[in-house]
């Protein structure tokens, strides 16, 4: 692939003294990585500053994770990604005037980064479902409520969405042949147990929470892999930052933000974390 074939020539001409992130800084100078990054809200971070004037349906940020790896590697960025797209918005215009995500991908674009499926499975809207004000048993589990009958309802959405995710991936490397695809997945929102009532999420629930979320990221790595995309891994970045944590070490916002951001969103730490670890699977 392009990437490759460019990070290769430069460390040949470098005679082999350059470092490792320096193929790709150097290549972008010349020629720069074309980068196009899809996806949801994960990926456009609304609320965090500043706000990105094309597509304000969206409320895409400046600052979001493609951008802080657009920078890192030196690379032209179109940042089509926009805040509760589905998979069906890569074909279908999501807001009167927003072209269709897959709109932005061409034959000539080398890098492409997605993170899509919370809002096709409804992720985010079962965490606002599960939030219990009061301690038990003044409330209902979500956890119990979704497991009833043996079934879990929400792992049960995500592996029949699982197909969807695959066909939208064949169809990237339709637009774009030549592109390295990353499948940048949802993090560490919630700690084990969780932190009752700093956030108010049972300790049962928040570990249904969060174990939803880890098996829809099992399903991205999974696909990814399938097709020829590389997963990368944002859980493990945001170990100790999630919503529990102290407000100046978070990297997603709980219910209540303490920082610019939506609720349940990267902030502008979480986006730079994210952002440099997409950066590092690229030159990786």
């Amino acid at each position: 692939m392009k990437t490759a074939l460019r990070m290769l020539l430069t460390v040949v001409l470098s005679a082999g003294v350059a470092s490792a992130t320096a193929p790709v800084t150097a290549a972008s100078a010349a020629d720069p990585l074309q980068y196009v990054a899809l996806g949801d809200s994960y990926a456009a971070a609304p609320l965090v500053p500043p706000t990105d004037p094309h597509d304000p349906a969206c409320l895409r940020s400046l600052a979001g994770y493609p951008r802080i790896a657009a920078e890192a590697l030196g690379a032209k960025l179109t940042d089509v990604s926009c805040s509760a797209a589905t998979t069906a918005h890569l074909s279908t215009a999501q807001y009167p005037g927003t072209a269709p995500q897959y709109a932005a991908l061409t034959p000539d674009t080398d890098i492409v980064s997605i993170t899509i499926g919370g809002n096709d499975t409804d992720l985010f809207g079962e965490a606002l479902k599960c939030i219990n004000v009061l301690p038990p048993p003044h409330g209902t589990s979500c956890a119990e409520e979704n497991a009833a009958g043996g079934t879990d309802r929400i792992r049960a959405r995500i592996d029949a969405w699982a197909p969807t995710f695959a066909t939208a991936l064949d169809g990237i490397a339709r637009r774009a042949p030549h592109a390295e695809i990353f499948v940048v997945g949802y993090g560490n929102y919630l700690r084990p147990d969780g932190c009752y009532p700093t956030q108010p999420y049972w300790k049962q629930d928040a570990n249904h929470l969060q174990g939803a979320i880890n098996h829809l990221g099992a399903v991205l790595k999974q696909t990814a892999e399938a097709h020829g995309a590389v997963f990368v891994d944002t859980y493990t970045p945001g170990i100790g930052h999630d919503i529990c944590a102290d407000p100046a070490d978070r990297y997603f916002e709980g219910l209540l933000p303490t920082r610019p951001a939506a609720p349940l969103h990267p902030n502008a730490s979480g986006a730079r974390a994210i952002g440099n670890a997409l950066a590092a699977a690229v030159r990786a």
